[in-house]
């Protein structure tokens, strides 16, 4: 699947980094003019995005989603989710001038919107940015896009950015430093980050204008730390959290280890020892591997041969679990990102006076949910303006999977519901009825 459906964490530019195989990819839209949202003649919206490998994916607002691939007679066969098994749909496009697709016998027409580019400044550095909006003169919610750590084009390629607008929510997207059409360096400095989401918010405000009715941030996954942060420092209307956390990168990188073993049935014991590894190899990162790594490989040693040691993994730490020694010290320079592993959001959360949506997966192996949970609703007995929506069975990304034999997991679809509660927060603050299976806790009166 494309980049738009990568992990928002730590691990996912640092796999990146290691591996020195995605690079930033620009333009995608204007190499494949079928790029774009369609208003099908039943009603529904269907997105297509420019994937990788010369496919194309598709996208609608109810979370069903696949992979086109081309077949010989020039037709469009579509695979479910990321499972690569055939789900029967067939799709069509007309010319470019025309813009008509037929999906699945449907017909249908993209959708037109007012969309502007522009580019702003945050810290001396050029962001650049695009705002979208419905196509017609009325005042609208503006949702101003805070993407988690991937270092590829948020412009290029958030699907969302054209499917709310569909849905008659604005959005602004941007690519963040060092990323996309973006100045800078890559960073994690989510200091640093908040003042970009700030200057974008301004830019936003620009481009509406008149038309602006209400404006907040959409933080997922790293985004989770950075937008809270923002709404601090200058005034939004409200900020949607998407598979975030209210604990530190460190605490992450911890529960995710204990969740992954504890659903493959090892003992607490064994989990226990495994957490000895786990901050032995988060110091590391910590140190930006300046040390710790002679400690670390001791540690690593002890335990490398216990049935468990195998499946650990972590957010981040499975990047450093194999490595010797050597190329460990050589790890440093790719990860030199100022990321504050330590960062307690728990004062921002408390200090925040804006109404807050935090949207949690109950499956979520990156950002596992329990104690932000927790957390968050700690918050909402102290009467501060968070709402949790809790989807059971989803991992990160609000995304619903199979589990195949091997204990891997491929996802099929976003969970329904979530892309509407993304558009009804917006809106006016508030969640109206059920969106698929979530657990709504809603925040708590302030009278």
């Amino acid at each position: 699947m494309s980049r738009s459906l990568l992990p928002g964490t730590v691990a996912a530019a640092a796999l990146c980094a290691l591996l020195a195989a995605i690079p930033a990819v620009h333009a995608r839209e204007a190499q494949d003019c079928r790029v774009g949202s369609y208003r099908l003649a039943d009603g529904k919206v269907v997105d297509i995005s420019a994937d990788d490998d010369h496919t194309l994916e598709w996208l609608q607002f109810d979370g069903e989603t696949g992979v086109l691939h081309r077949s010989a007679t020039g037709e469009w066969k579509s695979t479910l989710g990321a499972t690569g098994r055939a789900d029967g749909n067939t799709v069509s496009f007309s010319g470019c001038g025309a813009g008509r697709i037929d999906f699945a016998g449907v017909s249908g027409t993209r959708i037109a919107f007012t969309v502007k580019n522009a580019t702003f400044k945050s810290h001396g550095t050029t962001l650049a940015g695009r705002l979208t909006l419905p196509r017609d003169t009325g005042r609208v919610a503006v949702i101003v896009f805070v993407h988690g750590s991937e270092n590829s084009s948020a412009v290029d390629d958030w699907a969302l950015q054209r499917i709310l607008p569909a849905e008659g929510v604005g959005m602004f997207v941007y690519d963040k430093r060092g990323t996309g059409r973006s100045g800078g360096t890559y960073t994690q400095d989510f200091s640093l980050l908040a003042d970009d989401a700030v200057a974008a918010v301004k830019e936003a405000r620009r481009l509406a204008g008149a038309r602006l009715s209400r404006i907040g941030y959409h933080g997922t996954s790293q985004g989770g730390w950075v937008a809270p942060i923002a709404a601090n420092r200058a005034p939004v209307d409200f900020v949607i959290v998407a598979y975030g956390l209210a604990v530190s990168v460190i605490a992450e990188d911890q529960e995710a280890v204990a969740l992954q073993l504890g659903e493959k049935g090892y003992s607490a014991r064994d989990i226990a020892d495994a957490l000895t590894v786990a901050r032995a190899a988060e110091a590391v990162f910590v140190s930006d591997f300046k040390s710790g790594i002679d400690e670390f490989d001791a540690v690593r040693s002890r335990y490398r041969n216990k049935p468990w040691f195998k499946d650990m993994q972590g957010d981040f730490i499975f990047l450093v679990l194999p490595r010797s020694k050597a190329e460990l010290r050589a790890m440093g320079p790719k990860f030199d990102w100022h990321t504050p592993f330590n960062y307690d959001p728990m004062p921002t959360l408390r200090a925040d006076e804006v109404p807050q949506l935090w949207v949690l997966g109950g499956e979520d192996y990156q950002a596992p949910s329990a104690e932000t949970r927790r957390r968050l609703d700690s918050l909402i007995a102290q009467r501060r303006p968070f709402t949790i929506a809790y989807y059971p069975k989803a991992e990160h990304g609000i995304k619903l999977f199979e589990t195949g034999p091997d204990g891997s997991r491929v996802s099929t679809k976003t969970a329904p519901g979530y892309f509407r509660m993304l558009r009804d927060f917006a809106r006016d603050g508030r969640l109206h009825g059920s969106y698929g299976d979530a657990e709504l806790t809603p925040a708590a009166s302030r009278q």
